[in-house]
């Protein structure tokens, strides 16, 4: 298993991520607060698709004393949008409807130009392709602010050279594994990352406190993060950390977009989105219908049932549909064919805002 920001290998054990990144799983205790303050709990949280958090208590404590935390979450354009990306920005958006949350959403278009072997031009016309997709997901464009690395550079460097003075190249290198060889921009890029922890507070003047929904292997950033802003005078953010939504291909690893063929794009089309589950999808299903139908099939290890996790709503539906498969009443294909309507319900109406979104994403980039 290898989990860090730029390389998510083999079967993942959240357990031990828990353990080696030092975080605290989300308990039912955390689960009853939540919906206690925001009505209800979102389906990723039921599910443990959201599993850990930093300094999520406090952060409820601080909401419950009256000061309204912010959001800080982002998106590093180097390629298309996948579902598996969806996941993060769906749960934000609920924050922030729940919680009345500003949201400050990071294109880090400087990072992909120092790791990706792709022009400075390709980068930029990617931001603006997954600034449609961000956008689309609803949220609300008077509390929801894009920043672009390289565009809010005049307002990011003065902050970030602050952070990156009280980081040595020892800990980054500790941190995420880098050489000697590696680009100084590299190096340099999380003091910059760091920036949106705390930049509501410079640019307003306040002292909330900051909630970050992320992907559990994009920690790494946040723990060098939390160790620097507290030195700069700053509070350490809270972390909400999300399980990878699994590969077409199987329950391991990182669903990614350089493999278009094994990931459905917010682009996809019907047929597109049809052939792509039909073809790729890991089954957990037996080799025949009758065979299938005498042992049933894993719905632990299925593809297809492991995504209607994130598309199904309903608890109770979703549970028939697991013991539907597991005792052969539902087969592979069955299976598969809900899925694509739901995918396909989903993926027509974000393609529906996505393109709505041409008109009006200004609205969403932070005024400088």
């Amino acid at each position: 298993m290898k989990v860090n920001p730029y390389e998510v290998e083999g079967k993942i054990d959240y357990d031990r991520l828990i353990t080696d990144f030092g975080i605290k799983k989300i308990t039912d205790a955390d689960l009853k607060r939540i919906e206690k303050l925001a009505g209800e709990t979102h389906h990723f949280l039921r599910r443990g698709i959201f599993f850990a958090h930093r300094d999520l208590k406090w952060c409820l404590d601080e909401y419950e004393k009256g000061n309204q935390f912010f959001i800080y979450t982002g998106c590093g354009p180097s390629g298309p949008i996948h579902l598996g990306h969806l996941t993060t920005w769906i749960f934000t958006k609920w924050l922030q409807d729940k919680f009345g949350a500003e949201l400050y959403f990071q294109f880090t278009d400087d990072e992909k130009f120092l790791y990706k072997d792709k022009s400075y031009e390709e980068i930029q016309e990617w931001t603006r392709e997954n600034m449609l997709d961000v956008a689309a997901i609803g949220f609300d464009p008077k509390k929801t602010h894009f920043i672009i690395d390289t565009k809010h550079a005049g307002i990011l460097y003065p902050e970030a050279i602050k952070v990156a003075k009280k980081i040595t190249f020892s800990t980054i290198k500790a941190a995420f594994g880098f050489k000697d060889s590696n680009n100084i921009g590299s190096i340099f890029y999380t003091a910059m990352q760091t920036v949106p922890v705390f930049l509501h507070n410079v640019l307003h003047k306040e002292n909330k406190p900051c909630l970050i929904p992320l992907g559990v292997d994009q920690d790494p950033h946040f723990r060098v993060s939390r160790d620097v802003v507290e030195k700069l005078g700053h509070k350490k953010p809270a972390i909400i950390h999300a399980k990878f939504m699994p590969p077409m291909t199987g329950p391991e690893g990182k669903m990614s977009s350089s493999n278009p063929d094994t990931a459905i794009l917010t682009t996809d089309d019907t047929k597109t989105i049809k052939s792509k589950i039909n073809k790729h999808a890991f089954s957990g299903g037996q080799p025949t219908v009758e065979e299938h139908r005498k042992k049933g099939g894993n719905p632990d290890i299925d593809v297809s049932y492991q995504w209607l996790r994130y598309f199904e709503e309903d608890d109770q539906k979703l549970e028939q549909i697991y013991k539907d498969y597991k005792s052969g009443k539902l087969l592979s294909g069955e299976l598969k064919a809900i899925l694509i309507e739901k995918v396909t319900k989903f993926l027509t109406e974000h393609q529906k805002r996505r393109e709505l979104a041409k008109k009006n994403i200004d609205k969403f980039i932070l005024k400088l």
